[in-house]
């Protein structure tokens, strides 16, 4: 299980995103971006950001 906090990037949040592929992570993330933080446009830097505060984690931890 892979999880990305929004917090390591985005100070004060408080989100995650977790799924067992980066691929999917990286789709959750980019989505609450848009949704919760207003952004329009997601440069491929700020998926490299992403991915790079990606870490395993042990078990089902999906909320």
């Amino acid at each position: 299980m892979k999880r990305f906090d929004g917090g390591s990037l985005i100070p004060g949040a408080s989100w995650h995103a977790t799924a067992e592929t980066e691929a999917e992570v990286v789709r959750k993330a980019v989505e609450k971006l848009r949704t919760e933080h207003g952004e329009t446009e997601i440069r491929p830097d700020m998926v490299e950001r992403i991915k790079a505060r990606i870490v395993e984690v042990p078990g089902d931890t999906r909320h």
